[in-house]
């Protein structure tokens, strides 16, 4: 687990070696056991090492292979390293390493871009070649790991191409053109605060999209294919499985994603909020004979009647498997101050409450352990969210999907947005597209399939990434295994929400887990404060809306924002949260990184 950067030139000028130095230095939290840099005629490089797998230095990145004529520099965790190692040893190959940053080096050579169907983990690459002067960017199929790129210098995209594991690395490398695209702002207020790749909120940055490879040649002419893309249609000789067969596979499925990600030189934890999903992994790495596991939770104070911890259940199943268990309570005093920090922390402006949850969570973790398995993904995967047992027999699925999940109509939108600013309904266009795409018949399928393929990377997973690599922190997250991910698309959408969602996961959970962290309400990792601005928050909100760059950007219209400041607890989306929160950190992202 690391960070990666670098340049390539299309033109006669060569990289900027102090740019990749300052792109390297902001990803230094992402790894922080050592740095590396590597230079060949257009193409340069650069490394932060965070060492989990091997801890030797012939593992140490970029790594350049000279007798193959490729480079690498990699970011993430490949869990079925051994296994294609043992095979491209059988195939002629020799390493001189015994880490997964060689064996993809290898894989790559032996097999071509098809290699990438053969890994089993998260991933962000870019690998250049000697004699064709090519390079190749790829990143996983879930998108676990990021990859931005921008071109090398603003109005001149033939000039060359910058790529980095953050977009604040990218504006610490070079110029950047940071003008707001109306379209990712769209995306934003719209589409529950995701922007979906290719877009940024940042005109002149874009991230590679999940499951796809970018060719660029010298020239820069550019290829992009997309490698992966499950079918959400049960299969016709599956039809007739019953609901227990379906429940063996997928817990076999789920065992082997949780063991893989055990693969490491260093101690693994679980971040342990107390619902279902996390609990389930304490379980089966119990079963798996993982004992005297770490485990993780974090709480808030409460605010009125919404509560802001779930020590209640997190302690069962800390007793129940008897986990070295680490509970960090995060009081008013703590919260305010940390918010700062881990705004600065994002890659991108996200609005969810629980992010400074994590921020803080992953301090405390990462005092104790270095690796964490973590539940994200399980209600994208398997049907846990409310919006999707409405959409079962829907016969407008479009509008059935933004009634529930966006966070303001088309005319809201307009009348918050600024006119210089303001675009088309990106956001329904773009649910429209992938609800008419072929793979996903019924409804919810679609709804399932776009919530695992755009939504589920671009919030839950790139905040887990983001919040934990702030402090050196590598989160995995079993129930984003592609096998088991593909394994679920397949199952009946009936299996999967039934008994107030998760159904099928529930009933797995009920032969390893106590029955009362199943049996309750759902839990949302609450942050009560983010979502009832009063007092301090209030007066930060309005400091950061009122600052001298806020009225310069012009972004948003005063008399709207002035609606939401006069009684902010009246405008709460859908999915429950601030409207005046999510301009305000929109705002406060920006100005952090002074943009």
């Amino acid at each position: 687990m690391c960070g990666i950067c670098g340049e390539f030139r299309f033109d006669d000028h060569p990289p900027d070696l102090g740019g990749i130095a300052r792109m390297a230095g902001s990803l230094a939290s992402r790894g922080p056991d050592g740095e590396g840099a590597w230079r060949q005629g257009p193409v340069a490089f650069g490394h932060r090492l965070l060492s989990i797998m091997d801890l030797a230095p012939p593992s140490r990145q970029p790594m350049v292979d000279a007798e193959l004529g490729l480079a690498i520099v990699f970011n993430g965790a490949i869990y079925n390293f051994p296994e294609l190692r043992e095979e491209l040893i059988g195939l002629g190959y020799r390493f001189f390493s015994k880490g997964d940053t060689e064996v993809l080096l290898k894989a790559y050579h032996a097999w071509g871009e098809d290699f990438v169907q053969r890994l089993n983990g998260m991933f962000a690459f870019a690998i250049h070649e000697r004699d064709s002067g090519r390079m190749l960017l790829g990143r996983d199929r879930l998108g676990i790991k990021p990859l931005y790129y921008c071109p090398s210098v603003p109005g001149r995209p033939d000039s060359g191409l910058r790529f980095a594991s953050s977009l604040p690395a990218l504006l610490a490398g070079g110029p950047v053109d940071t003008s707001i695209d109306p379209e990712a702002l769209n995306f934003y207020l719209s589409f529950h605060a995701v922007v979906p790749a290719p877009w940024t909120i940042l005109k002149g940055v874009r991230k590679l999209p999940p499951a796809t490879l970018l060719r660029i040649e010298p020239d820069g002419t550019r290829r992009e294919r997309r490698y992966w893309n499950p079918g959400y249609d049960t299969p016709a000789d599956a039809a007739e499985r019953t609901p227990e067969e379906w429940e063996a596979q997928v817990l076999e499925a789920l065992r082997a994603a949780t063991a893989r990600r055990l693969v490491a030189e260093v101690p693994v934890g679980v971040l342990l909020s107390g619902g279902l999903d996390s609990s389930l992994l304490v379980g089966l790495l119990s079963e798996a004979g993982q004992h005297g596991l770490n485990t993780f939770s974090v709480g808030f104070e409460s605010v009125g009647d919404v509560q802001g911890d779930e020590f209640k259940y997190s302690d069962i199943i800390a007793r129940h498997f008897e986990t070295e268990h680490h509970k960090l309570f995060v009081d008013s005093a703590q919260l305010l101050p940390a918010l700062t920090d881990t705004v600065q922390a994002m890659s991108e402006p996200m609005v969810s409450h629980d992010v400074v949850g994590f921020y803080l969570l992953s301090r405390e973790v990462s005092r104790h352990v270095r690796v964490v398995q973590s539940g994200q993904g399980a209600d994208e995967v398997f049907g846990g969210y409310h919006w999707y047992p409405p959409l079962l027999e829907s016969t407008d699925p479009l509008a059935d999907y933004a009634r529930v999940f966006f966070d303001r109509d088309y005319a809201d939108y307009c009348r918050l947005v600024s006119p210089a600013v303001r675009a088309e309904d990106k956001a329904r266009a773009l649910v429209a597209e992938h609800f008419a795409a072929p793979g996903a018949g019924r409804p919810i399928d679609k709804a399932l399939r776009l919530d695992t393929q755009v939504m589920l990377v671009d919030d839950p997973v790139k905040r887990v990434d983001n919040m934990t690599m702030a402090w050196g922190l590598e989160a995995r997250v079993p129930f984003l295994d592609h096998e088991l991910v593909e394994l679920a698309a397949q199952v009946p959408a009936e299996l999967k929400i039934c008994d107030g969602g998760k159904g099928i996961l529930k009933r797995i959970g009920r032969r390893i887990i106590p029955a009362e962290v199943i049996d309750r309400p759902k839990g949302y990792f609450p942050v009560p404060a983010l979502k009832h601005l009063r007092g301090d928050y209030l007066a930060l909100v309005r400091d950061v809306l009122d600052a001298q760059a806020a009225r310069e950007r012009g972004l948003f219209q005063r008399p709207y924002l002035d609606t939401l400041f006069a009684a902010p607890d009246e405008h709460i989306t859908s999915l429950g949260g601030s409207k005046l929160w999510q301009a305000a950190l929109l705002e406060f992202w920006l100005q952090s990184h002074g943009i």
